[in-house]
């Protein structure tokens, strides 16, 4: 008496049933490389619109034209490329600085953090949230020149005391301006160095931290 035929023990339910789940497999690999490549895509996309709008804030060049300054009292000054405005009167601490944007995208300068001294690039900045806010938007054009100014007034400031000390001895000076895009992303802290020079101060950055995007150092 003849035996089962072959195809009469296979488990044709199980066999049903792993073709699926095979199918379903490959359609899954599929679906996650075309969702990676879409990803790549989009990001690829996304750093080249960023790229569009990124500013890049650097000191002025000495042939460009220089910059004239009003501060909210009405004191007037005349900066020019490659140098620093720094002045007192009246015990007010008045700071000043010709920029250019180099970058793509339009600068929007936020804030400023003084020091009284030489800092390095070495030396860490201080948290945004620190930075002295501007009393009014002050923007760079895309490979156009601009200006940078601050002021200390408050005799109660804390680092009026140490501002006045080294001013008084033509000491070098250094602040951090906190800017973005006009967008409001894109933060970046650019550190300059105010470099006394007989009776001037030379105005060149020293180092540059991203904020909203990952630091490429």
């Amino acid at each position: 008496m003849a035996g089962p035929s072959l195809l009469g023990m296979v488990d044709w339910p199980t066999v049903a049933s792993l073709a699926t789940a095979l199918g379903t497999l490959v359609l899954a690999f599929a679906t996650f490389a075309a969702v990676r490549s879409a990803n790549r895509a989009a990001r690829a996309a996304e750093r080249s619109l960023l790229a569009g709008l990124r500013p890049l804030v650097a000191a002025a060049r000495p042939q460009d034209p220089p910059q004239k300054v009003m501060w909210a009292d009405q004191h007037f000054a005349r900066v020019e490329g490659g140098r620093a405005v720094v002045e007192v009167v009246d015990d007010v601490v008045y700071l000043a600085a010709a920029l250019r944007n180099t970058g793509n995208g339009l600068a929007l300068l936020h804030g400023w953090y003084p020091y009284a001294e030489r800092r390095g690039s070495e030396d860490d900045h201080e948290p945004p949230g620190r930075f002295r806010r501007l009393t009014r938007d002050l923007y760079v054009a895309a490979g156009d020149t601009g200006f940078w100014q601050g002021s200390i007034r408050d005799a109660d400031d804390p680092h009026r005391p140490d501002m006045l000390r080294a001013i008084e001895a033509h000491d070098p000076l250094t602040v951090d301006i906190l800017y973005g895009d006009h967008e409001g992303g894109q933060r970046a802290i650019a550190r300059f160095a105010l470099t006394p020079l007989d009776e001037v101060y030379l105005f060149a950055p020293v180092r540059y931290w991203n904020i909203d995007l990952p630091d490429p150092r």
